[in-house]
């Protein structure tokens, strides 16, 4: 059964430094209706695309090489205190997780990625 998710029209930025995560997310968010905008392989062109692009929601990798994704939210979030940013990691709760959530993540979705997982994710966050 293929559910289609409530914000379906949201627009997403991809921040990893890996190209093959960056394509297997893109391809399923976009199978289920969401807008991949722009993407990103580092924090830094992170905080210069969410600038430049405004998304409704950016997943941000958790380390990165030059600026990793703890100080990309930070920087986003300095400029944008509404910023919906979700970490993606392949680790549990681990202390950069928690860095990244403490300087204004709103959630996390892990590696490896299930589209129902991350549909319920992007729905709830939101509705803030």
């Amino acid at each position: 059964m293929h559910v289609i998710p409530q914000y379906k029209d949201c627009t997403v930025i991809i921040v990893d430094d890996s190209h093959f995560i960056r394509q297997t997310l893109r391809s399923m968010l976009e199978a289920n209706g969401y807008t991949v905008i722009a993407e990103a392989s580092d924090g830094i062109e992170a905080v210069r695309k969410y600038s430049e692009f405004k998304p409704q929601i950016t997943t941000m990798d958790v380390m990165m090489p030059y600026k990793g994704g703890v100080g990309a939210t930070k920087d986003i979030i300095s400029f944008d205190k509404n910023a919906k940013i979700l970490m993606s990691s392949i680790l549990d709760f681990d202390d950069l997780v928690k860095s990244a959530l403490e300087a204004g993540a709103m959630n996390i979705i892990f590696k490896p990625f299930n589209i129902n997982g991350i549909r319920e994710v992007i729905d709830n966050v939101m509705l803030f």
